[in-house]
């Protein structure tokens, strides 16, 4: 490890010296992706000279507990067990650091939430779960853009996509997808009995035209006039947009906007998204097979979260944590939620890479 880290630490040089070049400061591209690297190894370094630091420490201290003086010997044994304990602890945080990066980490993300079984009760869970979203996204300072919403007569969501744009949103968000269920007396109940409704919630990297060859000869683009509540443009244009991918049988309609072209390029945008994230799952589904488990996919085939609302209480039944703060969860306070799912699939990654000891 500790030459690996080394390397890190030349490149990262090595890349401050690339910055300061007039030719690469010329070049913007260039520029940028050399400012994306040295943020992306600074992390990385400025762990690395800290635990230097304390690893000469240390050695000072050992040499310390021979002196004459029994004083100097008593301080010496304090120091040194404060500093083992700095020293592992940088050890494991550098071995984090060096796992191996998601590529998709620094993208924006599509952001889908669907109604499952419940009926209008899981329409509206739907939307209380968008707006946690949106207020933790806006507490991370990302932006918020809505592509497609299909709306329930009484104020639900049957399904609502949206691009949460901010560089690292994938790496924060993508453990979110799965299905989520709830627990609560829904406005419909005169019996003030608890219904159990499920929604499904995906978090797709978004794909850029490099990421997903698409040929126009792929797709079948369909014109229509909008549907849905009142407004001026429903009914009377033919403005909404059903995308159809022949080769995946993918189809996603985007009818939100006025314009006939703003809707097809939203509808491409999240047809983009989920051949891309068709291609990741495969790939997680190879490397499954190929070493008999998978960590850390955001697998969204069974449930994944409870929010009981009588009870005031989230459980996240993969690492097994229930926090009794459900009514400031729902507010967007999610960030607990987020590190304790970072930190259980970051050890399990860390033990999947580490060798298997001899028996």
């Amino acid at each position: 490890m500790y030459d690996k880290l080394e390397g890190v630490e030349q490149r990262y040089i090595q890349l401050e010296q690339r910055l300061s070049d007039p030719t690469v400061i010329a070049n913007r591209d260039a520029y940028q992706k050399a400012v994306r690297e040295h943020s992306d190894l600074g992390k990385i370094v400025v762990a690395f000279r800290r635990y230097k630091d304390v690893v000469s420490r240390v050695e000072d201290s050992r040499q310390l507990l021979n002196d004459e003086d029994a004083e100097i010997r008593t301080l010496a044994k304090d120091d040194l067990a404060v500093l083992t304990d700095e020293k592992n602890q940088l050890e494991n945080e550098l071995k984090v650091l060096l796992l191996p990066k998601d590529p998709n980490d620094d993208k924006n993300i599509l952001l889908e939430i669907r109604a499952g079984t419940g009926g209008e009760e899981a329409a509206l869970f739907v939307g209380d779960l968008f707006r946690m979203y949106g207020r933790f996204a806006e507490e991370c300072g990302w932006k918020v853009e809505i592509l497609s919403q299909h709306s329930t007569g009484v104020g639900g969501l049957k399904e609502i996509i949206a691009m949460l744009q901010g560089r690292g949103a994938y790496s924060v968000l993508k453990y979110e997808s799965g299905i989520h269920r709830v627990q609560r007396v829904p406005v419909t109940e005169t019996q003030g009995r608890v219904h159990t409704s499920a929604v499904t919630v995906a978090v797709l990297p978004e794909a850029e035209e490099v990421d997903v060859d698409i040929q126009p000869n792929d797709l079948r683009i369909d014109v229509y006039r909008s549907g849905g509540p009142g407004g001026q443009s429903v009914n009377t244009t033919d403005s909404a947009v059903r995308v159809t991918h022949l080769p995946s049988g993918l189809v996603v309609i985007c009818q939100d906007e006025k314009s006939q072209l703003k809707n097809k390029n939203k509808a491409l945008k999240v047809l983009r998204a989920r051949l891309l994230d068709m291609k990741i799952q495969e790939q997680e589904k190879k490397r499954a097979e190929e070493r008999k488990s998978q960590v850390g996919t955001g697998d969204r085939s069974g449930r994944i979260r409870t929010y009981n609302f009588p009870q005031n209480r989230v459980t996240d039944h993969r690492i097994g944590l229930t926090l009794y703060k459900l009514d400031s969860i729902m507010q967007g306070g999610i960030r607990e939620l987020i590190e304790r799912l970072t930190a259980y699939f970051q050890a399990q990654a860390l033990q999947n890479a580490e060798p298997a000891a001899p028996h």
